[in-house]
């Protein structure tokens, strides 16, 4: 069994955003020489995920105007109980709740198998500064 893990490091300017990381992991099953197997790919901050979807402008808009419905940025502590800890982040862990920490993926004949239009994005609810993305493949 061969296996390899790396880090993508990230820091998106605005508060929330997406970045299409699909080539990134492709890169690294290409350097792991799995030809068969899985991979994982993770947030390893709790106001951050890691989600499959189409890159699609107007679903990225709708995905952020739906989620600043469900929890509204708003640094108060009246609104969010984890706001009277200091931070300012309590929609930011919604967020990552609803939109999920992890993806694994197939790899078959050493690439990602995916279905149609499929793509992998790192979503960031709390930006503007360094985070990762935990990359493991497992395989022969």
């Amino acid at each position: 069994m061969k296996s390899l893990t790396e880090y993508l490091t990230f820091n998106v300017p605005n508060r929330m955003g997406f970045v299409n990381i699909t080539a990134q992991v492709e890169q690294a099953v290409k350097n792991s020489a799995v030809k068969e197997g899985i991979v994982l790919c993770n947030a390893m901050h709790i106001t951050a995920s890691v989600f499959i979807n189409d890159d699609e402008p107007g679903l990225h808009q709708d995905y952020k105007d739906w989620l600043e419905k469900l929890a509204p940025f708003d640094p108060s502590p009246q609104r969010y109980r984890h706001n009277r800890t200091g931070e300012d982040n309590g929609d930011a862990h919604h967020k990552r709740q609803i939109m999920g920490r992890e993806v694994v993926v197939a790899i078959t004949n050493g690439k990602l198998d995916f279905g149609p239009w499929e793509q992998i994005f790192y979503g960031e609810f709390d930006g503007r500064r360094r985070k990762r993305v935990l990359v493991k493949i497992i395989g022969e």
